[in-house]
């Protein structure tokens, strides 16, 4: 995970407030955005804004909310070329103590968006995990078509691409 100044993404959660809300702001610069985008396998993040603020939610819970907006640039998953995608998106992330991380392989995810709480709430990683899901799977450059044999059919819900003939033995 890419880290900016941990002094204002990183909150401990035992010096906040639980009758004011903490607000912040992250406006990471373009060796942080670099990086960023590299974990994310962008071409480019030329603009990432992250703004909110931590609130408490009842006696020993945490809620986080904000804004992100950002510019992404992709690669078109047909021709290659640059995909430039404008995100806004609005954050809501709840933290419980009453949460524990399962340490099997396999986990159900709860319906509910709650996350263990630990000592720090840290609102880069918030922020660079609502990129991630923000981001479009499948950017696709305007014009773009896929060739005739990977076209969906109207009958079908799968390619039409013939399958392997493979030789008995």
């Amino acid at each position: 995970m890419t880290r900016q100044d941990d002094r204002n993404t990183r909150f401990r959660v035992a010096h906040l407030n639980p009758r004011q809300p903490t607000e912040f702001r992250i406006a990471p610069d373009a060796e942080t955005r670099k990086a960023l985008a590299a974990e994310l396998d962008l071409i480019d993040l030329p603009n990432l804004h992250f703004s909110g603020r931590i609130t408490a939610e009842g006696l020993d819970a945490w809620k986080v909310t904000g804004k992100l907006t950002a510019r992404a640039v992709q690669a078109c998953v047909v021709t290659l070329a640059p995909v430039t995608t404008a995100i806004s998106e609005e954050v809501e992330r709840f933290y419980s103590p009453h949460v524990t991380q399962s340490e099997e392989e396999e986990v159900e995810i709860p319906e509910d968006d709650v996350e263990p709480l630990g000592q720090y709430i840290d609102v880069n990683a918030v922020m660079a995990e609502a990129l991630a899901l923000a981001l479009p799977l499948y950017p696709r450059a305007e014009g773009a078509e896929l060739p005739a044999p990977w076209q969906m059919t109207q009958k079908t819900t799968t390619p039409a691409v013939p399958s392997p003939v493979w030789p008995i033995c």
